[in-house]
């Protein structure tokens, strides 16, 4: 009867232990999953880089540059990068371009014969945008328009996102624009042939980083 005693405890005390044991791994499992879940990426305030590339002369030589500013004004978060970057905005300040000429010329330039030319100069905004597929693009308002630039992507380990797209600003009504910088810069802009020529084309590129909390 002792014998049996004992056995029925060892057992009750056996089956408390894997009882606990059950259930602290149903919690570890349960803390995990949450924690998976609750992981979300964002970007990092004042890491995005955006630059440009315009072209001159027949022969469609490039010219760079850079806004040194870039206003996140409305950063989302999500359970990945493009779920994170749709519906991010921007705010980018005409003011903050720079091409690093060496003359020192060719910033004021811009600034007063393409950008001072057009209408609501102040800024270039913009909405970030993504598909069911991971495909996105960009809605930017400049010249008081808003068109839409399809942009490809690639990504880093690192979680750097770089994006790039090809604006044509006829599509935002910016042809007079074009006309005066090119009228600016004649000279400068005419190539062997002798014509003088400023394209329409601007390539565009952004750097994101996004960090994962």
């Amino acid at each position: 009867m002792k014998k049996l005693a004992f056995i029925t405890l060892s057992l009750l005390v056996f089956a408390g232990y894997s009882c606990k044991d059950a259930k602290k791994e149903k919690e570890q499992t349960e803390e995990a999953a949450s924690t998976v879940e609750t992981e979300q990426y964002s970007i990092v305030n004042d890491s995005t880089k955006v630059s440009f590339v315009g072209y001159k002369t027949t022969e469609k030589k490039a010219v760079g540059g850079t806004f040194t500013k870039i206003n996140i004004t409305k950063n989302n978060t999500g359970a990945t990068a493009m779920e994170a970057l749709n519906g991010t905005t921007f705010s980018i300040p005409v003011s903050s371009l720079f091409t690093n000429d060496a003359t020192g010329t060719r910033d004021p330039k811009l600034l007063e014969f393409f950008f001072g030319v057009m209408k609501d100069t102040e800024l270039i905004s913009g909405v970030f945008k993504t598909g069911a597929d991971n495909t996105c693009s960009i809605d930017i308002t400049l010249n008081g328009e808003t068109a839409n630039i399809p942009l490809t992507y690639e990504t880093t380990t690192d979680n750097v996102y770089t994006f790039n797209g090809v604006m044509d600003l006829k599509n935002w009504n910016a042809l007079d624009a074009v006309a005066s910088i090119n009228k600016a810069c004649e000279v400068l802009h005419t190539g062997a042939d002798g014509v003088s020529k400023t394209w329409s084309e601007v390539a565009v590129k952004a750097e994101v980083l996004l960090e994962k909390k």
